[in-house]
Formats: C-alpha cells, structure tokens, sequence
C-alpha cells in the first residue's frame, strides 16, 4: 500500500462526514479506489427505488421491511468490462444497462441509525442483490461510519428453495473521519489500479479479484503466522512459575496470556476497555520504570487488568491492605510500588465493567502461610515471589512485531462469521483456528512435530456447521413428532430450520401453526449434547449457533422460549428440598423476567439458557477448556449494549461454565454402575441431588463472597458423599476420586470422567459430537496402548488409534436407542486390520446412518484422509447406510458444505468386514465383479505390499506362470499404465490383456474386466 493511495482512501472516507451529498461522497472514494464510470440513473427517493426496480415476485414481505430503515439510496455508477479500456472518465456509452450482468452495481444507501447489526446489513444487501442481473455493491452510510457490502453468488442452483445468492462480506464500521489501519488496507487491496497491476484484464478476473481481497481465511493464516513467531519469541524471553501441569509450561502460560489479552482486545471493540491502557505513551506516564525488559507493565498494569478489574465488582476495586484477609485476597489491586499515580490507574479501571466467569481468576493459592504457596498467576507483592516471574514490556510494544502492534494491523470483530454473513475481520472463531495450533505446539509428549504428536486438526466450519445440522435434526427428530405423522419429511423440515443457508422467509412455513412451533421448541430446550474432545470449542459453538438460528426463526419475540424458562425454574423449586432453593428460583423468575424485558428481541436469553442446559465439553487440557469458555463468553458479551450510567457498565457479569467444560480423560470411567448402584443410599442420593443442586447455583453466582460458599459447599458435599459411599464398601479409589474431584480446579485435569458426576446427565446425551484426537496407540513405546489396554474396551487393537476408542466410549455415552454420534476421524479404520473390531462394534450394537470419506485436504497442513460417521445408539437394521466419497477437498467444501444429492450411495455392513464407499455405479461394478471374478483366497498368488496407499497392493505374481501380471500400485513408479481410475478400482493394460484391480482389503484383485453395462 503507497502512502499516497492510503491518504487518498482516508480523505475520501472524510468526505462521508461532511454534509455533501452521500452520492458524491461515495463516488469520491470509489474514484479514490480507480473506479470510474458515467453510467447510472437518478432514482429520487427510496420509494421510488423500489418502483423502479422492485416488483412483487423479486421481495418477500420480510425483504420489503428492511427498506424501511432507508433515509436515502443512489446509484453511483454501474462499472462493466468497457471501462477496462480507458480510465480517462470519457466513455462511448453512457447510459445505465439494467441488462448487463457482467458488471458492478455500485449503490450508496444512507441509514437512519448510528449502529446495525452484521446480520441486518448482509440481508438488506441479499435483498438488494436479488433485484440486479449484476453484482450489486452497497456502500452504508450510519452515523459516522460507513460499511461496504458486497454478495457472491453461487453458480448453479440445485436447490430452487435455496438462496441462489451466497454469502454476503462486509467491511463493516468503517470510521470515517479516524478510519483503523487495518480498514485503509482492505480498502487499498481492492483498488483497481492494483488489480489491473496484478493481470485482471476482463469482468471475470476483476470479480475474482475482490472476492480474494476479501477473503477472511487468508486474513486469518496471515495472523496466525504472525501470532506464532510471536509465541515463539516470548517462549524464549519468559519466565513463569511451574504451573504443575508437567512440560511445557511456559508455553501454556504464554496460551493463557494470549487467551486473557484477546478477550480483552473484543471487549475494546466493544467499548468496554479504554484503549490507552494498551499504548506505550499512558505506561511511560503511569509506571516508574517502563524499560523494555522490565516486567512492571504486565505487572501494573494488565495483571490488575485482569484479577482485580475484569474479575472485581467495580464498587470493590481497591488496593490491598497490608494486613488481615486481604493479604491473599486475588481481587484487590496489586504494585502500588511501581506507579506514578496508583490512584489515576485505578480510576481508569472504573471505566472496566466485571466480567466474571472464571476467565480472569487468578490461579495462585496463597493460603496456607506455612509452606510454600502454589504461584501460578505469581499475581503478588511479595518480593521474593515476584522472582518467579519475567514477562518483559517488549513482548507488547517491540515497534517491529510486539503483541499490540500486531493486534493494531487488524480489525477485530466480536460477530462469528456465518455462512450467510461474514466481516472482513478478525472473529472470535479465528481464536479457534489459532488456539487449536499453539495447543498443538504445547506438545505434551515430545519437541517435535507438535501437530502430529497431539492429534489435534482443526475441523474446517462448513464441515463443523453440516456434521452439528445432520445431528441435531436426527437427536430432534428422535425426540418430538409432526402433526401429519411424516418422520421422514420431519427430519428433513428439522434440517432446513438449522441450515443458515436458507434466509429467514425461506423457514417461515416450516410447521403447522402453533402446535408443532412448540414441540420443535420444547425439544430444543431438553436437548443435550456433549463434545468428548472440545478442542477450542468449534462444535459446542457450532451447536450453540444453530440452536439459536432455530430459536429465532421459530421464536423470533422469545415469546414461547421465556414460559419455557420459567416453567422450569418453578419446576425445579417444587422439587427443592431446603427453602434456599425456592428463595434462588424467585431470584430465578425476577431474573428471567428482566432477561427478556431488556433483550426481548436480543439471542441473549436463548444463548444462556443453551449454555447452560444443552451444550456440555470435556478435554484432558485445561487451557482448552478456558479457550472453549471464552468462545461462549464472547457469545454473550456481543448481545449486550453497554450504558455507561447502569450498574456494571449496562452489562451482565458472564456465568461460571467450570461445570459445563470440564478438564478430564473422557476415556476412563469413574466407577462400574452395579457397585455405585448398590452403595447409594437414600442418604447418598439426597447429598448428590444437592450437590447437583449447589452447582446450577453457581453457574449464575456473580457475587464473589457467593461464588466463594458455593464453592466451599461443593468440597463439603463431595467428602460426605465420599464417606458414604466408603461405608457402602465402594472401593477406596472411587471413593477418593470423588472427594478429590474439583469442577473450579482450572490448573489440573482428573484421569476419569461421569457424566452423571460432573454434569447430572444419567441417562445419556442426545447428542454426541466432535473431532476426537488421532494418535497412534503403538506411538512412543506404545504409551497409549499400554494405559487404555485394560479400560474395558471391546474395539482396543494395539496397533490402532486413540479415536477408535472414542467412537466406543462415545457411543456409550448416548442416550439409549435415540442417542446420536458425529464424529469426524481418520478414514483408515474403515478397511484396515485394527479397524475390525470397531467395525464389527457398530455392526453389533449400533445403527451406521451416514459415511462420507473425504480427501486429504480437509484438515490444513495434514495429510491425513478423513471420514464422517453418523450413527443412532441402537442395534435396528433399518435402511442401509447412506455413504458419499469427496474426491477432493475442494468438492462440496467452500463456504457451505452439502454434498451434492445424487452422489450418495449405499452400505450395508456385515460382520468386520471392510466398508467400501462406492457410488451407485461403481458399486455395481464390484458387484458384477464378485459374480464372475476369483476370491483372492484361491489364486494362487503371492502378494508383496510395498507403498501403502488407498490400494494398499503393491505386486501379484502368478506362481505357475511366473509372469508379472500387475504391477506396482499407480501412485509410486510403475511399469503400468492406468487407463482409467476409480476410488478403489482401477482398470490395467498388461501385456496386452486389460485386468481389474480392486483394493485387496476387499478381497477381489486381478480380475479380467466384466460387461459393466
């Protein structure tokens, strides 16, 4: 970008503040940007827009209201291939051509608000779009700042209920008159001299052209790169206290660090964070020494940030005193020593609203005076501790690549990208995107290939987005019925309600009136799903966010969604044993009431309360589990509206989700239930409905002295259960475990997990979900195999892979004969020897529903060939098993992935044998095959595998003849040559004779070719 073009593009943008007309002002940037033209129309008023252009058949009723929010509309010009030839501004033809759809529409719109959601401006631009041949672009003009809007539009519409227009992209609150860096640059990438600079020579190049300067995931790998080398310096130039969570603890601290400070940065988008805490000029001016390789700003300045601001009540903010209780008081401000003025950085902190939830508290544990304490955060004044920990101020402020330059060079968003909708922006789902890779460079077993050495991939959205639809619609369809008996049609109607790439008019008529509103409605409320592996939390977001799409659509006043909520608190409160209880659902109700009273039309209430009863994690890293909860707290923090004269800034303290993601080995269970069974007594059972009682207290508990009790309770009720249970004869491991069990512990993970324990599910979940980590069992000495080998499961083979075992377990955690799993893993147990047992597993106890295998580009960067399974937790033989083959990552995997509908084939498993994915046709190839070709078993042959690939055959040599009849596998070198490939057939030419080669897992190999007409 030259200086010259960026003080261009901002100059123009000033040109929106002025009182100009909004049509000059908008050809002044577009002029700014090389986009020239004299063709366009006078259209007078909004009215007049939609006479001109609109007619009944192109808007829905819903697409006519957004108009409404109209102050203004011109067309500034229409831009076609002609201009390409001369930028002189003199052109042959003039006029408007409403016909020419190779070219761009340009459209300035001014609103009569300061301030639109993302969501508003992508259907107002859809809806735009849908009255044009051409791409229409529209430029926004709100307040004083202004949004570019531009929509691509799918090529062929297969389906004709479908939106043919495809997601919008929006450079969005552009300030026009202070502009950010990062929206300079965006607009600098889409110039049209730089485009033509780099080829473009015809409409098709220049729209190919926006759509990459536009294009959020090359944003997101350039931030990445940038986050890495980053974390890898400060790896280098940190010290932090052992956090007792084994190696790699720096690199963990550095991930906390990083997960605290981009929380921060989305509240700053908010408003909620003063802006100069972060610039070097306020902590030269508030801090007595500021040197480069001093500690005292992370000190000062963002550990009092974080513990006694974010995680303090504002009317509590104080220092700490030099005696009493407040010596271990985590929440009251620290390093008085080391400011200029503590009191003016305190008043600045006022300006911070509470956060809570757990995020921000700090791990030290100072309590015990006698011994040493356990310093995690080292958030202290002691001066002997303070040693512990080396944090130098470069780390944030070095001019060529400090932490806040890099977050200064971007424009961050607090909106997750949609498939309808995305910003051009940086969006919470990228701290996903980044956290699964530092995750994985926090290799826990060796320095090397650190992705690999985790398991962890991150699973790409559209993929995450079609895996939570088809099991969502399944677990709902399970558990709710239509009014005209259709299960089939149901679950179809179930899946569109969840699909975001259909636009709210095109769900409007989904149910029959009231009656099936409700029923879809109360499903959604009792439904439950867990992710065994939650990662950085991709799936329990994907489930939050369709959940709250069909909440929306169906409930769009919360009308239905508050008496629900209600309903259940009174239920609750009936079954309570103490009047503590029906004092909390009083609180419960007022707070309900207040909930839609202020977020009437807002996803707040149903976010909350999907959280809080639907959406459950567990992961053996604690740091994950912090990254997926923030994930949800940003969820809810972008429903508030902040106001500055309401208690706490206008924004409600977050909920506590330690019981909802919880640190753990989901592989391992507590305790066999015949024993536990047995030892709970009626005693027991009441302290555990208690218990379970205590922890739904805490998860709205804001108050800190509250939080403290609840937590202290919780300790009480878990040893007395304990010792009850020792004295039922419950072996003395499950009995400790128990009482050891801390859900508020984020420094530690426990080796078991329970469902009924931690969360109160007894009877399994409806939804089971996730991308479960690949490692080899037989890896390092075969570590793995050698602590799952006794763990009960029926599907262990020592030289298989950690996510075998999860497809067990997981499948013991549904919910039985409704339950449904989705899991996206590595394909090779589908033929290879160790996948037997599971194959067999799911033939035995289970019902397969969908298989899609994938090619090896699905997950960036790792060559690995994956597969999706969904299966019912039941052992019916229904139809067969719908199956579909991705050649490559690039068929049906962009902005929304849906397989193509008649590219499905069929399975029907039998025993351990192998499964094939084969289309309709090739399937009857092999099935011909079978009638006339030769087993294996009975050729006298000898087969020599050399390459592994998909065909896993390298030679078979006829014993009698000894003539090589085919040759090595086609991927490596080969004296072969191929006349036509399939997925696993291939057709050969040997010496003459065409053979047949199918996969040798499958049994038929070398077969002269059959009549497959």
């Amino acid at each position: 970008m030259t200086d010259t073009l960026a003080q261009a593009i901002s100059d123009a943008l000033g040109g929106f503040t002025t009182n100009a007309p909004l049509r000059d002002s908008a050809k002044g940037l577009l002029n700014a940007l090389g986009y020239e033209s004299q063709r366009t129309v006078d259209v007078g008023s909004v009215t007049g827009f939609l006479t001109h252009f609109a007619n009944g058949c192109k808007l829905t009723k819903n697409q006519r209201k957004l108009f409404k929010s109209w102050n203004s509309v011109d067309i500034v010009f229409q831009f076609s291939e002609d201009e390409f030839a001369t930028q002189s501004g003199r052109f042959e033809t003039q006029s408007f051509d409403e016909a020419r759809n190779k070219s761009l529409l340009f459209l300035a719109v001014d609103m009569s608000e300061e301030q639109y959601p993302r969501m508003h401006l992508a259907e107002t631009t859809r809806a735009v779009n849908r009255l044009f041949a051409m791409p229409a672009i529209v430029l926004f003009r709100h307040g004083s700042t202004m949004t570019i809007a531009t929509t691509h539009r799918r090529e062929h519409k297969l389906d004709c209920e479908q939106d043919v227009l495809r997601r919008v992209t929006l450079v969005k609150d552009v300030c026009t008159h202070n502009p950010h860096r990062a929206h300079i640059e965006i607009l600098s990438d889409l110039s049209f001299r730089r485009m033509l600079e780099s080829g473009v020579a015809n409409f098709d190049d220049l729209l190919g052209k926006w759509e990459d300067a536009l294009d959020t995931v090359a944003l997101n790998k350039q931030f990445y790169g940038e986050i890495f080398r980053w974390f890898e310096c400060s790896v280098k130039s940190c010290r932090f206290p052992d956090d007792g969570a084994g190696d790699g603890g720096v690199e963990r601290h550095v991930i906390r660090l990083i997960t605290r400070i981009l929380f921060i940065w989305f509240l700053k988008e908010k408003g909620l964070v003063p802006e100069e805490l972060f610039v070097e000029q306020y902590a030269e001016s508030v801090l007595i020494d500021h040197s480069a390789n001093s500690t005292n700003y992370y000190r000062a300045i963002l550990q009092n940030l974080f513990f006694g601001t974010l995680n303090s009540e504002i009317d509590s903010r104080s220092f700490r005193n030099e005696s009493g209780q407040e010596q271990h008081n985590s929440t009251t401000y620290r390093y008085n020593d080391l400011m200029c003025d503590p009191d003016a950085l305190v008043e600045k902190f006022r300006r911070v609203p509470y956060v809570n939830g757990g995020l921000f508290d700090c791990l030290d544990d100072l309590s015990d005076t006698d011994s040493s304490p356990t310093l995690v955060d080292a958030f202290t004044d002691n001066l002997d501790w303070r040693k512990e920990l080396h944090v130098p101020a470069s780390l944030f402020f070095r001019s060529d690549h400090g932490l806040f330059d890099i977050f200064q060079r971007y424009k961050f968003t607090i909106e997750e990208s949609t498939p309808l909708d995305r910003e051009v922006a940086l969006d919470p789902e990228l701290l996903g995107r980044v956290f699964e890779n530092l995750l994985a460079a926090n290799n826990p077993e060796t320095s090397s290939s650190a992705r690999n050495n985790t398991g962890s991939y991150y699973t790409p959205r559209p993929v995450v987005d079609f895996m939570v639809r088809e099991v969502l619609s399944e677990a709902l369809a399970s558990n709710s019925a239509p009014a005209n008996g259709d299960i089939v049609q149901w679950r179809e109607r179930l899946n569109r309600l969840l699909d975001p790439s259909y636009a709210m008019d095109g769900t409007s008529n989904l149910f029959e009136g009231e009656l099936e509103t409700k029923v879809v409605v109360n499903a959604i409320a009792k439904i439950q799903t867990l992710d065994p592996a939650v990662g950085s939390g991709a799936f329990p977001m994907g489930i939050l966010q369709a959940l709250t799409l069909a909440l929306r659509r169906l409930d769009p006043e919360n009308t239905y969604w508050e008496s629900i909520l209600k309903q259940q608190a009174k239920d609750r409160a009936g079954e309570a044993f103490d009047t503590l209880d029906h004092h909390s659902r009083d609180e419960r109700l007022r707070e309900i009431s207040a909930t839609f009273e202020k977020y009437r039309r807002s996803d707040f209430g149903r976010k909350l309360y999907i959280i809080q009863n639907c959406i459950f994690g567990v992961d053996i890293q604690p740091i994950a589990c912090q990254i997926a909860k923030l994930r949800f707290f940003i969820s809810l923090v972008i429903e508030q509206d902040p106001d500055p004269s309401a208690p706490n800034l206008g924004i409600r303290p977050l909920p506590n989700l330690e019981t909802r993601f919880v640190i753990a080995d989901t592989l391992f269970k507590l305790k066999p239930k015949a024993q536990m069974h047995l030892a709970q007594t009626g005693e027991v059972l009441k302290l555990e409905k208690e218990l379970a009682e205590n922890r739904e207290r805490y998860f709205h508990a804001s108050n800190l002295s509250h939080k403290a009790c609840i937590r202290q309770q919780d300790r009480q009720l878990r040893c007395q259960i304990a010792k009850l249970l020792q004295q039922g004869r419950l072996p003395a491991q499950v009995t400790e475990d128990i009482a050891s069990w801390d859900p508020y512990d984020q420094n530690a993970h426990t080796n078991w997990f329970d469902p009924e324990h931690m969360f109160g599910v007894s009877d399994g979940f409806d939804v089971v979900v996730g991308n479960p980590p690949y490692i080899q069992l037989q890896r390092n000495a075969g570590r793995a195999a050698n602590l799952y080998r006794d763990a009960g499961f029926v599907t262990f083979s020592r030289t298989g892979d950690i996510y075998q075992l999860f497809f067990e377990r997981g499948c013991e955690l549904l919910k039985s004969g409704t339950g449904t799993l989705a899991f996206i893993t590595s394909n090779s147990w589908l033929k290879a020897q160790y996948g037997r047992g599971l194959r067999q597993y799911f033939v035995d106890r289970h019902t397969p529903l969908t298989l899609i295998e994938m090619g090896s580009n699905v997950f960036e960067n790792a060559i690995v060939e994956t597969a999706v399974l969904i299966v019912r937790n039941s052992n019916e033989r229904p139809e067969e098993c719908r199956t579909l083959k991705v050649r490559k990552a690039t068929e049906g995997i962009g902005e929304r992935f849906q397989p193509p509908v008649g590219g499905w084939g069929t399975l029907q498993p039998e025993g351990d044998r192998p499964w094939m994915v084969l289309s309709n046709v090739e399937r009857t190839i092999f099935e011909k095959m079978e009638a006339v070709g030769t087993p294996l078993r009975d050729w006298d042959i000898s087969i020599y595998y050399g390459i592994k690939t998909g065909y896993n055959a390298a030679f078979i040599v006829d014993r009698k003849k000894r003539d090589q009849l085919v040759a090595e596998d086609p991927s490596s070198q080969n004296i072969l040559k191929p006349i036509l490939r399939g997925r696993d057939i291939t057709r050969y030419r040997v010496k003459g004779t065409e053979w047949w080669l199918i996969d040798t897992h499958n049994g038929y190999a070398g077969v002269p070719p059959v009549d497959v007409n």
